[in-house]
């Protein structure tokens, strides 16, 4: 199993839900770590409450939906300590909408945020693990990645791009010791579903049934620092929401004539 202590560890996401929970997990192993979200004062915050200093960790606020500064922002976090150990890719924004209701502006919004910015700041990374031949990417992806639900089309859309790409790249980087993570939360207790994105580009404001009686981020932060820890290439975690993924590989046609009834209830 891997040990943390020293590990210069960069977490997108970081000020709120996974992401909090991942920088203070991370913060009891030891690890450097490098806090990014777009609000500074709230990382500050988190930094406090995990007991970090100036010295073992870095806030580096930034939006990382401008793609075009990523090559800027791996150059101050490599800057600051050398080396990206673990790169934890958790940013991400879900959708509250129905295709017909959809515009393609906030279609590219949620694409850009889940997928491309992602694949950006690990084409930044990816460097300077092959130049030490070590290294992990943790992608936070969603059980979404596997199926799919009315109402969150483009999500499922950006979640199944990153299984996808993160599939090929594990094979391309196996040989030089660099391994990929791809974690698959259920229902967590998060601010998802309140941050979610409406039609008309705004916050869906409400926390949904599900998320509200989720798994707590601080226990799914707990089984994700396990999984990397063992090596593991893709992690499931949540409550029984996670049967669906099994359900619809088991019984495709039927997982599909379920999806049909959900959205018919919600016309």
């Amino acid at each position: 199993m891997q040990s943390f202590s020293g590990k210069t560890v960069w977490i997108t996401g970081a000020s709120s839900g996974i992401g909090e929970a991942l920088v203070k997990e991370f913060a009891k192993k030891g690890c450097k770590i490098i806090l990014t979200s777009r609000r500074e004062q709230e990382l500050l915050r988190v930094q406090k409450e995990a007991n970090l200093s100036a010295e073992n960790s870095f806030i580096l606020a930034a939006d990382l939906y401008h793609t075009e500064n990523m090559g800027e922002l791996v150059n101050k976090a490599k800057t600051r300590f050398g080396t990206i150990d673990i790169l934890v890719c958790n940013a991400g924004i879900a959708q509250r909408f129905s295709v017909n209701e959809s515009t393609m502006e906030v279609n590219r919004q949620i694409m850009e945020l889940n997928f491309f910015s992602v694949i950006a700041l690990v084409k930044g990374v990816l460097p300077l693990m092959l130049q030490k031949k070590s290294g992990r990417i943790v992608v936070i992806s969603s059980v979404m990645g596997k199926i799919s639900m009315p109402g969150s089309s483009m999500y499922c859309a950006s979640k199944h791009a990153l299984q996808g790409f993160f599939g090929a790249l594990r094979g391309e980087v196996y040989k030089d010791n660099i391994g990929v993570t791809v974690v698959c939360p259920g229902y967590i207790k998060t601010n998802v579903s309140i941050n979610a994105v409406t039609a008309e580009g705004g916050a869906h404001g409400k926390m949904d049934k599900g998320q509200e009686k989720g798994m707590l981020p601080e226990k799914c932060a707990e089984g994700i620092i396990n999984a990397v820890a063992k090596g593991k290439d893709e992690f499931y975690i949540g409550g029984k929401e996670l049967l669906a993924v099994m359900f619809n590989r088991l019984f495709p046609s039927l997982f599909i004539n379920i999806v049909k009834r959900v959205a018919s209830k919600r016309h």
